[in-house]
């Protein structure tokens, strides 16, 4: 099962000032290596009912030919994952996941965005994803993307008893395409702090 949790392999950064004049911060995507494993593995455990294992995700990161997989860094510490499976023109969103303190500061975004190039530059046409049908959030995110609603697989979350609504972007090879990623990276926010003591994390970006 595929849960929801930016182009040749590289990063899509941005970097941000605190209020308080501190040092810039850069958020950076990079492919994922087994290094990052054990962040990722942290993160997922956070956020989502049924984690992938270790050995799942050693399996994806090394089929190189048919699976790309980011993560997103600020400095040392990974905050965000990505990956896809790209295969006869299609590719296919496998998961994103951000930790709870860094959610809704675009950091889900800035991964898209380095799946939506890597899908280009492997000759995709269509890009697919499965989403729950009660996160608007998400859904949000993904129609700037150009995906839209095409069906709905009835408890395809079954651990949460929840149906996922799946989403198309056709024709992403296109030159309307690049330039809609375009300006999707040229609306980029700086990186705000993550959620601070007493805040409430968002939910999870799925």
């Amino acid at each position: 099962m595929f849960h929801l949790r930016s182009g040749r392999a590289g990063k899509v950064a941005r970097k941000s000032k605190a209020a308080d004049g501190a040092p810039e911060r850069v958020v950076e995507v990079v492919p994922m290596r087994r290094s990052h494993l054990k962040s990722v593995i942290a993160i997922e455990r956070r956020i989502f009912p049924s984690p992938w294992s270790l050995g799942l995700y050693l399996s994806e990161i090394t089929q190189p030919a048919t699976r790309a997989y980011y993560v997103a860094c600020v400095g040392p510490q990974v905050v965000g994952y990505a990956g896809m499976m790209v295969v006869v023109g299609e590719a296919h969103v496998t998961n994103i996941g951000v930790a709870p303190e860094w959610q809704r500061h675009g950091v889900a975004r800035r991964l898209l965005l380095q799946l939506a190039r890597e899908a280009r530059q492997r000759s995709a046409q269509h890009l697919t994803l499965e989403v729950r049908v009660s996160n608007v959030g998400a859904q949000a995110l993904y129609h700037e993307f150009g995906f839209v609603p095409a069906g709905v697989r009835k408890n395809y979350y079954s651990e949460v008893h929840e149906d996922a609504l799946v989403m198309w972007a056709h024709d992403i090879h296109t030159d309307d395409y690049r330039l809609r990623l375009e300006g999707i990276e040229a609306r980029l926010r700086p990186l705000g702090p993550p959620h601070g003591a007493g805040q409430a994390p968002a939910a999870p970006e799925k």
